[in-house]
């Protein structure tokens, strides 16, 4: 960083990139804090019982149903949330993203030479659950905004650090699926601070609320999932998330 500083100083390098490549590195640090954290997880659960294990899972399915329940309160206007999980889950249906999910994690759990009865150990699951965690919620999307428009990093910085928390304890029970979900966390929350002038107006106080307020619900589904309640298709609803950006615009 600090070569990139001169090189833009001296005139080697075009000033907006280097402003890129400074606003950039929130998103970066927020990816690693997960790989981190997750490899952390990840030697912590070669020396935990499966007994111990089943019942971290309860619990973390218990926080996780707590943190859908309040991030709904987000949300102010329930048709809004409404119309987006029926939009969003047709989308998601018609494209059936469980199911490409899921060929992704059969391809990646090969690639890293799994054996034939692990093939189906949860990859896609701790995927699943840790991308929605990490990227639903004010603080990615603000974080992000504020990183692409001001160069202030310290919410996402600060979000990293629950991130970690948060990557050890879900990769220590849901596996190496967890630490993947930092690439999506780089592609989602990197692609707003690059597009943050062009994306910011129409990311209005209201439309964070009810992006949130959908997928706090989507988090809620995840966590009646991992209670071994319900077996919803999260991942065919996550285009919902993105529909108040669309609805919102109309009220």
């Amino acid at each position: 960083m600090i070569a990139l500083a001169i090189f833009a100083q001296k005139g080697y390098i075009r000033q907006d990139v280097y402003l890129e490549e400074i606003y950039m590195i929130s998103p970066v640090v927020n990816a690693v804090a997960i790989i981190i954290g997750s490899l952390i997880g990840l030697l912590l659960k070669k020396g935990i019982p499966k007994r111990l294990t089943d019942s971290v899972m309860k619990a973390l399915g218990l926080c996780t149903t707590f943190i859908g329940i309040t991030g709904l309160l987000k949300g102010e206007n329930v048709l809004v949330l409404i119309v987006s999980m029926v939009l969003g889950t047709l989308i998601g249906e018609g494209i059936d993203l469980d199911l490409r999910i899921n060929h992704l994690g059969e391809w990646v759990e090969r690639k890293l030479k799994k054996n034939d009865s692990q093939k189906n150990s949860g990859f896609a699951e701790g995927f699943v659950t840790a991308t929605l965690l990490f990227c639903v919620g004010a603080m990615a999307v603000v974080g992000s905004l504020q990183s692409g428009l001001t160069g202030d990093h310290e919410m996402i910085y600060t979000k990293s650090i629950l991130d970690f928390i948060a990557a050890i304890i879900f990769a220590s029970t849901l596996g190496i699926g967890v630490m993947f979900s930092a690439v999506a966390v780089l592609i989602y929350q990197g692609s707003i601070v690059l597009l943050s002038s062009w994306i910011a107006p129409f990311l209005t106080d209201a439309t964070i609320g009810e992006m949130t307020a959908v997928g706090s619900l989507l988090i809620f589904a995840l966590g009646l999932n991992i209670l071994g309640i319900t077996k919803i298709k999260v991942m065919n609803l996550v285009p919902a998330i993105f529909i108040p950006i669309l609805l919102m615009l109309f009220l």
